[in-house]
């Protein structure tokens, strides 16, 4: 089963700094998305895009993980020659961790 299968992902940006929320389509599947997704796992999944640290803030009431990812977007928008400077597509990336 994907990430995908239970929760939906948003990604923002500031400098070069990503952030991503993700959020359990049920809120009795956040246990679940809790347990599974750590700080460490979440940096391991995206160790080839991640020079710096990660950060979990949990959101139990909303259902929702936070992950804030320091290093992550190439120096930031005005930096960055990446064709998805701001990171979006980081969500989806998320999506993909096997649960």
């Amino acid at each position: 089963m994907l990430l995908r299968d239970i929760a939906h992902a948003r990604a923002g940006d500031k400098g070069d700094i990503s952030n991503i929320s993700v959020i359990a389509y049920r809120i009795e599947d956040y246990a679940r998305l809790e347990s599974a997704l750590s700080a460490e796992r979440v940096r391991a999944h995206f160790a080839a895009i991640v020079q710096g640290e990660v950060v979990r803030h949990a959101l139990p009431h909303l259902g929702a993980l936070n992950f804030v990812m320091q290093r992550a977007l190439g120096g930031g928008v005005t930096r960055s020659l990446a064709l998805d400077a701001h990171g979006k597509a980081l969500s989806g990336v998320m999506l993909e961790i096997e649960l």
